[in-house]
């Protein structure tokens, strides 16, 4: 009996996919088994990726785009179906923190955020849909955050993108599951990627960061391997429209 973890036959799209979080996704979903295609605006970081992935036995292809161009998401869904056909898996990994002062906060500033964090998973997931329903199969994962549920200084669109997503993965989950496509969402806790430099840097703050979680330490990228896994496979099949921390239980205390 095949094992309700193996992604074998999947095809997995992955936003991000060229660093952080969404790098280490992309490789926990092609170790499973899926063939993957990785979507990012640095050609080189993608190739690194794509080349590590490669190394480890992964089956993968790239798609450099810039998802803050606004007319990119229809070509970028034909583009990312080509290598391997339609994506059953989609990780809307693709996210930014411009961490300003409220004061400091710009329409522009707004607008680039709201877009990438909260807008293309939308408009991606979307234009994916067609394709999971012709396979019988989807799996969507969003990325929520520990600002999903708290408020954090200097990130209040960060903030307001975040919580969207907390809805706005519930309200996929409504619209879609009747056609066996699951939505769910991952809230990392503090990993030190790209995105959270800032917050590493400072180490009296990553160790405070640390203290607050119930384990003790702040996340490793590997605690999201087996999640990430589990929701883009069918052992997930009655899970759908939840958000789950990754957080080493920062948001239990």
């Amino acid at each position: 009996m095949p094992s309700q973890f193996d992604l074998t036959g999947s095809v997995a799209l992955v936003t991000g996919g060229s660093s952080g979080i969404g790098r280490r996704m992309a490789g926990a979903l092609a170790t499973a088994g899926a063939k993957v295609v990785l979507v990012a605006r640095r050609a080189d970081k993608l190739a690194d990726t794509q080349s590590e992935i490669e190394a480890a036995g992964g089956v993968v292809a790239s798609v450099t785009a810039d998802l803050m161009d606004k007319t990119v998401i229809d070509d970028l869904y034909k583009r990312a179906a080509e290598p391997f056909g339609a994506p059953t898996i989609l990780v809307n990994g693709a996210g930014v923190n411009l961490r300003e002062p409220w004061q400091d906060v710009t329409l522009e500033s707004w607008d680039h955020q709201i877009h990438l964090n909260l807008s293309v998973p939308f408009f991606l997931s979307r234009a994916c849909v067609p394709g999971m329903i012709d396979k019988g199969y989807g799996r969507i994962i969003n990325i929520a955050s520990l600002q999903s549920y708290r408020a954090f200084a200097n990130s209040m669109p960060y903030g307001a993108s975040k919580g969207g997503v907390l809805q706005l993965t519930r309200a996929m989950a409504e619209a879609w599951s009747k056609d066996k496509i699951n939505a769910n969402a991952i809230a990392p806790g503090f990993f030190h990627t790209e995105l959270s430099a800032a917050v590493f840097a400072n180490k009296e703050l990553a160790e405070h960061n640390a203290r607050m979680t119930a384990i003790g330490r702040n996340g490793e990228l590997e605690d999201l391997d087996g999640v990430t896994v589990f929701l883009a496979s069918p052992a997930s099949a009655y899970i759908t429209g939840a958000t789950i921390p990754v957080d080493g239980g920062f948001t239990a205390k």
